[in-house]
């Protein structure tokens, strides 16, 4: 049986506008221009998490103009 996770100890990944992952405790808000994902967990499995889905750590303006796109 898995032990409960205690509140101060979960966390949440967020994203922000530039597609960049991040990690946020659960209880609060994020900051300006960073919003949850819908993921929580212990602060490992979060960073789990954005290792899985975050395959490409270039931010998404510069993807973007790579790919003579612009916003």
């Amino acid at each position: 049986m898995t032990a409960a996770v205690p509140q101060e100890d979960r966390f949440q990944v967020v994203i922000n506008h530039e597609e960049q992952y991040s990690v946020w405790p659960a209880t609060g808000e994020p900051p300006a221009g960073w919003r949850p994902v819908g993921y929580t967990g212990t602060r490992e499995d979060c960073l789990g998490h954005i290792e899985q889905v975050w395959t490409d750590i270039t931010p998404k303006s510069v993807r973007d103009r790579a790919a003579g796109s612009t916003p």
